[in-house]
């Protein structure tokens, strides 16, 4: 939750905006003078982060590129997702937040809005073409400025298994709407089998299906927030998902539970959306099917359309407290841009890079072990991560997710309606920005 508030919206236009000049404004007050470019000495920085073998990965910087620049970076494990940016928040208002901080892209409003990182275009901005434009929107918000460069992304796929499609006589749904009427014939077919559930317990889940439907859950007008989870295009989502569970043409039980890994590993479910990530998962979820599953792009919402939702991911961003900016950026875009960095995150710490240059070569350069089968599995992802939609994400993500959990999960279990689930989300967004001094549009 933020701590502190400048009752200002993080402006999505690329237009001069009052809320663009404070933001220019406070990051000159919170910042030093800088940097590596302008001391004598060795600089030596500080980074927060959660993904596994980091250390090592900064290791390569330190004895390489860092030797050479004199920059120096520490790792400092911490938690991620809420309890990581309540501690960022947290320092930074004693004016001691670390020189750079892990961040998830639907936690960079939050930042932003709080002054905690810094606009670095300046120092990264050419950094630009080494990723899909859809992933850099997601550390630009929207307008001229740079908060972090992006790390992994979590495109999002169909996965379903090879096998069990040709057993029944399915097809790979192009579409959504063959997606319901390929669930039905599956019914039809194998009454006690499902093609996938409608899970309510990760709430990153629908919110990549209504980014990828062209929702924009949190945009501004003006000077104000607005907030528009209810949308048409979630609308169009949750209705499709509610109805497909009403009928009871897919399942409508959570996932990550003993009883949804027993259905992925013995057939009772035979489809995950899922995203580029799945590996790792049904590695450990369904072990008996290795070899039997596939990818393919995500169902679109009509046969023209090529567009994809992203669920998960995270960037590197430098926090105004920061007294080497520029240090710091240089930094961040060699962690996520480098051939050699790009290689070891893959192995170190099993991302999927959101550069574009590292995602078919080295650790990708062949399919995951669960997929040998597929031996375009990665050649794949990385066209369907070309198609990331912009995302729109606002100041209390967390605040959604949480109704989405909780509203979603009753809807799910009761085969009730999804858009007043829907709705509730969109009024307990709103309460809470007003709450917390937000001003909000209607």
């Amino acid at each position: 939750m933020p701590i502190t508030k400048r009752r200002r919206p993080f402006v999505r236009s690329v237009a001069v905006s009052v809320a663009v000049a404070l933001g220019a404004t406070a990051l000159a007050a919170c910042g030093s003078e800088d940097d590596s470019e302008t001391e004598s000495g060795p600089v030596s920085l500080t980074y927060w982060t959660w993904t596994p073998g980091m250390d090592k990965v900064v290791d390569l910087w330190n004895k390489g590129q860092g030797k050479k620049d004199r920059i120096t970076v520490t790792v400092k494990k911490q938690a991620s997702g809420d309890t990581l940016v309540t501690k960022i928040l947290t320092a930074h208002k004693a004016g001691k937040a670390p020189d750079l901080v892990q961040a998830e892209y639907q936690a960079l409003p939050t930042l932003v809005s709080n002054d905690a990182v810094a606009d670095i275009a300046s120092e990264v901005g050419d950094a630009k073409g080494k990723f899909a434009d859809g992933v850099w929107q997601q550390t630009t918000l929207g307008t001229d400025a740079v908060y972090a460069v992006p790390q992994d992304i979590g495109p999002m796929m169909f996965y379903y298994r090879e096998d069990l499609f040709e057993k029944y006589g399915l097809s790979v749904p192009a579409t959504w709407e063959e997606f319901a009427e390929t669930a039905r014939a599956l019914k039809k077919k194998a009454p006690d089998t499902d093609l996938t559930t409608f899970s309510a317990n990760d709430s990153g889940l629908f919110a990549g299906l209504a980014q990828q439907a062209g929702a924009k859950w949190w945009t501004t007008s003006g000077e104000k927030w607005k907030v528009g989870i209810d949308d048409a295009a979630s609308q169009k989502v949750a209705g499709f998902w509610g109805d497909l569970v009403k009928e009871g043409a897919i399942d409508n039980q959570p996932m990550y539970t003993p009883a949804w890994n027993k259905a992925l590993n013995t057939g009772k479910q035979i489809a995950w959306v899922s995203a580029v990530w799945a590996p790792g998962t049904l590695t450990t979820a369904a072990p008996d099917t290795k070899g039997k599953w596939a990818m393919a792009p995500l169902p679109q919402w009509s046969e023209s359309q090529n567009v994809t939702g992203s669920w998960g991911g995270s960037s590197t961003a430098v926090t105004t407290d920061s007294g080497h900016k520029a240090a710091a950026a240089k930094f961040a875009a060699w962690l996520n841009t480098d051939d050699a960095a790009l290689q070891a995150l893959a192995k170190e710490s099993g991302i999927y890079p959101a550069a574009t240059n590292a995602q078919t070569s080295g650790a990708f350069a062949t399919p995951p072990d669960y997929f040998s089968n597929q031996s375009d599995f990665y050649t794949k992802a990385a066209e369907i991560a070309k198609t990331t939609a912009p995302s729109a994400w606002g100041p209390n993500v967390n605040v959604a997710y949480t109704t989405f959990k909780d509203a979603f999960g009753k809807a799910a279990k009761d085969k009730s309606d999804f858009a007043a689930a829907l709705k509730t989300m969109q009024d307990d967004t709103v309460a809470d920005l007003e709450k917390q001094g937000f001003e909000v549009a209607e």
